[in-house]
């Protein structure tokens, strides 16, 4: 009988953009202040893609770019390439076909996940079922956003939050029961109305009305997503540890979505885990929606050790949420 095939995650790579946008700089554009926002979000400063011409696949290119490094292969074997992403390039094409395109991947279908800041999460589940089914070998899944194209920097409540980045993992196949081992995935539409971008879509196309109306920015009631996402990431992260009869003890890691400090600490004091174990680096670079978590996996590689059990967790607009569980597959070269 032939062994069970697994999606192990066997490179990862990354990128940010340069340029700085710091709290004291938005103190200059916005009534707020550093430790206002500080106390709030944990943030302290975001990166921002500037230039002319710049999109969410400019993220990508590089990201996937450095994964294909690490890993010593060429982007024209990469079999597909998911993006998660709520900010493509364009409305159509996707951001993953022009992605393609720009890195030479030419054997490559690949298509755009939006699940907003849970993007990742369910694009490394979609990604995972096509290597599990036994027809693909190498494929890459990608969080990105370019967060600073559909923020209004005129809004308080939202300008502090948000900043630009990209995440991408290589999946391929394994035999020895490492990779992603188990997610649990949900969404609830009936939370739209708290989290969502009012115009540029069919239901309200672009017009000189929507554009004067500041209706092409991201539009959030705090609170209300706070609630939800505080309940909601953390319930399924410990549902996620009793399905599979692990304990915090068991797990080396828990990544979770850069939102907000405070969803973060209630996420790990669910699943009985200690502040050493919790990924965060949302102080440099804000809620980069789709590119949270991979952009974590990113800067903690060398710190990860094959057979380590990690918990990765997301909630975002939608509602969309859920949990993984991945069992690391190698030790990062020093």
């Amino acid at each position: 009988m032939s062994k069970k095939i697994t999606a192990a995650i066997t490179a990862i790579g990354g990128f940010v953009p340069e340029d700085k946008l710091t709290n004291f700089d938005l103190e200059k554009m916005v009534d707020t202040n550093d430790e206002w926002i500080r106390t709030r979000t944990g943030i302290s400063e975001r990166r921002i893609l500037k230039g002319e011409g710049k999109a969410t696949s400019d993220m990508v290119v590089p990201a996937v770019q450095e994964l294909c490094r690490k890993r010593g292969i060429s982007p024209e074997e990469i079999d597909c390439l998911i993006v998660g992403t709520v900010t493509p390039d364009m409305v159509f094409p996707s951001t993953a076909n022009i992605a393609c395109d720009k890195l030479g991947a030419k054997n490559a279908w690949g298509f755009d996940v939006s699940a907003a800041c849970s993007g990742f999460l369910f694009s490394l589940t979609q990604g995972a079922a096509l290597i599990e089914s036994g027809r693909y070998k190498k494929v890459v899944v990608c969080g990105a956003d370019k967060m600073s194209a559909i923020v209004d920097y005129s809004d308080r409540a939202t300008c502090i939050i948000f900043g630009d980045g990209a995440g991408a993992v290589l999946l391929e196949p394994s035999e020895d029961g490492y990779g992603i081992l188990d997610s649990i995935l949900r969404s609830d539409g009936s939370g739209s109305q708290f989290l969502h971008m009012k115009a540029g879509g069919s239901l309200k196309p672009a017009s000189v009305d929507t554009v004067m109306a500041k209706e092409h920015f991201a539009y959030q009631e705090g609170q209300a997503v706070f609630k939800f996402a505080v309940k909601g990431m953390a319930d399924v992260s410990a549902e996620l540890l009793e399905r599979n009869n692990l304990t915090g003890d068991d797990v080396a890691w828990l990544v979770p979505h850069q939102a907000n400090l405070r969803i973060i600490d209630a996420t790990a004091n669910r699943m009985g885990l200690p502040k050493e174990k919790v990924m965060i680096n949302i102080q440099k670079y804000g809620n980069t929606t789709a590119a949270t978590i991979p952009l974590c996996l990113w800067e903690w590689e060398n710190q990860l050790k094959k057979g380590d059990n990690i918990v990765l967790a997301a909630f975002g607009g939608g509602f969309t949420w859920g949990a993984t569980w991945v069992k690391w597959a190698y030790d990062a070269k020093k």
